[in-house]
């Protein structure tokens, strides 16, 4: 199948094919006789692999890992498991600090919606700190 049909089957860019074979993560398909490159049907699938892993949060470098180990042993789940794991831990760590941020901005609306003499915002407070005007103020 030619890169626009792949491309759109899989909901990609057809740049992004050429890109994931720069980095081998596709194979570099044959040509037809007019030099168009002609994917077999098995690249659909590895396109929705990549694009699925991506979802869950995982690296091109750890679907590089995982296509690797895509084809390994018991040995290989293993390894699976462990980046997995790697990958649970980081995403724990991002949903806490968006926990805090949303907890931030809560506050926030909630101290918008006191009377105005009553009133400090953080966040205004906090850029108004941080720029060049303010700065040269004296």
């Amino acid at each position: 199948m030619r890169t626009s049909e792949l491309a759109r089957q899989a909901g990609v860019n057809p740049e992004t094919l050429r890109y994931y074979e720069r980095r081998g993560l596709l194979d570099e398909p044959p040509r037809t006789p007019a030099r168009y490159r002609d994917y077999p049907d098995a690249a659909l699938g590895l396109l929705r692999f990549i694009k699925r892993a991506q979802q869950l949060g995982f690296t091109l470098d750890d679907v590089e890992e995982l296509l690797h180990l895509n084809h390994g042993g018991p040995v290989s789940c293993e390894a699976a498991r462990a980046l997995a794991q790697a990958r649970t831990a980081d995403l724990t760590a991002r949903i806490a600090d968006l926990r805090r941020m949303r907890d931030s901005l809560a506050d926030l609306i909630a101290s918008c919606e006191l009377p105005r003499a009553e009133r400090a915002c953080s966040l205004l407070a906090a850029i108004d700190n941080n720029t060049p005007a303010h700065r040269s103020r004296r």
